[in-house]
């Protein structure tokens, strides 16, 4: 059985969307549910239930990538948990990881702005309108991505320092030289 992959932009009504502080500390949802995806899937509260005890019990953790690629990981979850509206996800990207650093300033700047899950799917059943209701989930990654399938949500970016992010100024600066160089 192949690995899915299931995207997801927070935001819009979601109070808590995925934010970075301190460089390198991320947090929010990774999979909504009762929402239906671009593909028509709906994940069920709970799905991820049976997977998340079998990982504890097992001493293993959900691993964080880049782009679902199982050759960069780029920092730890340290809590993965389901809770009333799906599966929320706090963790840290690691510095001394490149792209770890990367993905930090990605966010900051506003270019990356998802998180994906990689799963395979244990239980699905079809609703009366065909879509796949996706009851248990043996979950794998959450991966920070560049294109999620729940388009109506955002990602958030802050710093908790007091002080300008120097990462978001010089995307700033580089957004603002690249439309001089293209006006002149």
């Amino acid at each position: 059985m192949e690995l899915e992959h299931k995207f997801c932009r927070l935001g819009g009504e979601i109070t808590a969307a995925v934010s970075v502080s301190d460089g390198t500390r991320i947090e929010g949802y990774a999979s909504l549910f009762g929402s239906a995806d671009q593909g028509g899937d709906i994940v069920v509260r709970g799905a991820y239930a049976a997977s998340l005890k079998r990982l504890a019990a097992e001493g293993r953790a959900v691993r964080m990538l880049w782009q679902h690629d199982p050759a960069q990981p780029i920092g730890i979850w340290n809590e993965v948990r389901e809770d009333e509206r799906g599966l929320h996800v706090t963790g840290r990207l690691l510095e001394t990881v490149e792209k770890g650093r990367e993905a930090a300033a990605l966010i900051a700047a506003g270019a990356i702005d998802g998180l994906s899950i990689g799963y395979r799917t244990v239980t699905a059943v079809k609703d009366c309108e065909g879509r796949r209701l996706l009851k248990e989930l043996e979950l794998w990654e959450v991966s920070l991505v560049t294109f999620p399938m729940l388009p109506s949500a955002r990602v958030a970016a802050k710093g908790d320092s007091p002080e300008p992010d120097m990462l978001r100024e010089l995307a700033l600066a580089i957004d603002a030289a690249r439309l001089d160089l293209a006006g002149g």
